[in-house]
């Protein structure tokens, strides 16, 4: 039960009883951080909500991998955003966006002056590079979903706990180069690119919730 996989047309299963992802995204106080393998931003209380399957998960963190991790139908995109939410009882569920080249990011646009400082900082291997941000609107970020995919996996990176519910949007977002540029900037040298290698589905079927369908 791993993840990312490759979301092909033969693992994926229309479930007309799938509800619309829930998502309220808040103004938050964050701090952008860099581990040395990815970077990204965490937020002080409440950065939002998620609902899936009418279990509330609030919003933890958010974090980039380049080149994305999962893929549809074979294809790679330049950068993958993870929205990690974790419920009362410990469960998480991370929400994934794709993006391609094109427009800048808007996220990324109120960030960018921190990523650049944060190049300068240097990540030592016990502790993370942290930069306060302060307040980050991630309203961009609750634009309703007509199309979304859900599976159960893991987390992409260690210790790869498994039983999270993970839902990649089928909208495809743009990032710019630059963009990119400046999110694999402070990382180390050997983690420019960061995603982990597909995983097998074992058998597991990718639901689909296609708002035309319902």
């Amino acid at each position: 039960m791993q993840s990312p996989v490759d979301i092909v047309k033969s693992i994926l299963t229309p479930n007309k009883k799938l509800m619309p992802l829930t998502r309220v995204c808040r103004t938050s106080n964050a701090t952008l951080f860099n581990n040395g393998f990815n970077l990204g931003l965490r937020f002080e209380g409440n950065g939002g909500t998620l609902d899936v399957d009418g279990k509330n998960y609030n919003l933890k963190q958010l974090h980039w991998h380049t080149p994305s991790e999962h893929r549809l139908n074979g294809i790679q995109f330049p950068a993958e955003l993870h929205l990690l939410h974790q419920a009362a009882d410990q469960s998480l569920a991370v929400v994934a966006i794709l993006f391609n080249f094109g427009k800048e990011d808007i996220i990324l646009l109120q960030i960018k002056n921190k990523l650049a400082e944060l190049a300068k900082e240097a990540c030592k291997k016990d502790e993370d590079a942290t930069i306060p941000v302060g307040t980050v609107d991630l309203n961009e970020l609750q634009k309703k979903s007509r199309k979304y995919y859900k599976y159960v996996g893991s987390l992409t990176v260690p210790p790869c706990t498994e039983n999270v519910v993970w839902s990649i949007l089928g909208k495809v977002r743009t990032i710019s180069k630059h963009q990119l540029d400046a999110l694999k900037a402070p990382l180390d040298a050997s983690c420019k690119n960061n995603s982990r290698p597909l995983q097998s589905p074992n058998g597991r079927k990718i639901e689909l919730y296609d708002e035309l369908m319902h």
